[in-house]
């Protein structure tokens, strides 16, 4: 089995937050002062190339970390480079010693910091781009920049149930958890207590559910374990109000209708974070995403089921864009065109 390597990029302390729309400053855009700090990122490659000029950034969501791609990665790294970033506060890299800094503009700094890393290594022809969640809002800021600043665009972009319009309702059931201090005394006591606040997930087996339970997990110095990121990402989040939240979202569509990457728009049928009515939207403007609902599953598919992890290799792959939907993957509700 292909196994990943460890690696690390050097961020700056001062985020330049991607451009905003025209002459509108993004809500999103003042960044505090802050050090430099490492980013942890895990690469795939069973290219036979170390340097292929094909790599895929692929970004987890708000509380998660790199290691839910493994499935994904290890089926596409024969094709290209798979890179899965721990986003800073998570996983492997660095806490930031300013909370307030946890958000999408350092999220999408230290990103630019990392292709930069890459292409400066060995430079990158084609560039493509998963994105769980908060990863495919960090997506969408980088492919819809009014002045390019990655070394190469991306060419294509996979958003996993998520769009520029959020639910208020569902940030605030994610904040219900967000941060919480959660100590488990096992493994399986870990999976079990995740499990429970992770249906919209979807169906897993148990074996699958404890490998992406596993790397959430770090020992305590007094022992037991508890989740493996910095439980002061939930402070800006928390201090977020329905009016930023609205403004935000005017801002996200603007840069979402300048995407010019082919897009792919993977929802779940029971998803409370993006509804049928944005993914329409997403279909008709902008990128015109070409969107697919996955039924029996809410926020977010993992791309573990063979079925998921078929519909993103074939869209990466293709040499179209054609996405065909399979008994598995059907359009459902009428959501996506």
């Amino acid at each position: 089995m292909n196994q990943p390597t460890l690696n690390y990029v050097l961020c700056p302390g001062a985020a330049a937050a991607p451009q905003g729309a025209g002459a509108t400053a993004s809500p999103l855009q003042a960044l505090p002062e802050a050090g430099a700090h490492r980013m942890a990122y895990w690469e795939w490659n069973a290219t036979g190339n170390p340097h292929h000029p094909h790599a895929l950034i692929c970004v987890h969501g708000l509380s998660r970390q790199s290691r839910d791609f493994d499935v994904l990665a290890q089926a596409l790294s024969r094709h290209m480079r798979v890179i899965c970033p721990d986003v800073v506060g998570r996983g492997h890299s660095d806490w930031l010693a300013n909370p307030m800094e946890y958000g999408l503009p350092r999220y999408a700094s230290d990103m630019l910091a990392l292709v930069a890393q890459l292409h400066a290594a060995s430079p990158l022809t084609t560039l493509d781009w998963v994105g769980t969640s908060m990863g495919g809002l960090i997506g969408m800021m980088l492919a819809g920049q009014e002045k390019q600043a990655l070394p190469v665009p991306i060419r294509r972009l996979v958003l996993n149930d998520v769009g520029p319009s959020i639910q208020w309702q569902a940030l605030q059931r994610i904040g219900e958890y967000l941060g919480q201090p959660l100590v488990f005394a096992s493994l399986q006591q870990a999976a079990d207590a995740l499990r429970l606040i992770s249906t919209g997930f979807g169906p897993h087996t148990d074996q699958q559910w404890l490998d992406l339970t596993a790397p959430m997990l770090k020992p305590r110095l007094e022992g037991g374990l508890e989740l493996h990121y910095d439980p002061r990402i939930a402070t800006p989040f928390r201090a977020m109000t329905p009016e930023m939240a609205q403004a935000g979202e005017a801002w996200m569509w603007a840069v979402y209708d300048r995407i010019q990457a082919q897009t792919l728009l993977i929802r779940g049928a029971q998803s409370d974070l993006l509804t049928p009515e944005t993914a329409l939207a997403m279909a008709e403007r902008g990128p015109r995403a070409r969107c697919v609902t996955l039924p029996g599953i809410g926020h977010a598919p993992t791309l573990v089921a063979a079925d998921q992890v078929a519909l993103v290799k074939e869209f990466l792959l293709s040499a179209s864009t054609a996405v065909r939907a399979t008994a598995e993957a059907a359009l459902v509700d009428g959501a996506c065109p």
